[in-house]
């Protein structure tokens, strides 16, 4: 069974930084896009950052210049490094990837169980 889990939440003053990680393992062949989502209390999940195996990134606007992503492909694990964080950041963070078990088999989407990050004024 393929599962994302996700670690490096938590609660941090405005103007500090954390770093979320998320490892996929199980039975995996290859991951394509690796990334985070957020949300909110009362509000939709959003986007905020995606990495492709090829190394194309994608950003929300409202975390351009304060969080970067990256990943180790040879441990499947995508990492968020969030600076100056600001208490909109506050949300649940979720990691997503695309993998496929085998050479041959359709990419499927997968979700982590999310981890909470709390951003104090």
């Amino acid at each position: 069974q393929v599962q994302l889990v996700e670690s490096g939440g938590g609660l941090v003053q405005a103007g500090g930084s954390l770093i979320l990680s998320c490892a996929a393992s199980g039975t995996i062949y290859s991951v394509n896009v690796m990334g985070w989502y957020r949300q909110a209390p009362g509000k939709q999940r959003e986007l905020v950052a995606t990495l492709a195996a090829g190394g194309r990134t994608n950003y929300a606007d409202s975390v351009k210049g304060r969080f970067t992503i990256s990943r180790d492909n040879a441990k499947n694990t995508v990492f968020l490094q969030m600076n100056n964080l600001k208490p909109e950041d506050t949300a649940v963070y979720y990691c997503n990837a695309d993998y496929r078990a085998t050479l041959y088999a359709k990419y499927h989407e997968l979700w982590g169980q999310g981890t909470l990050v709390t951003v104090s004024s």
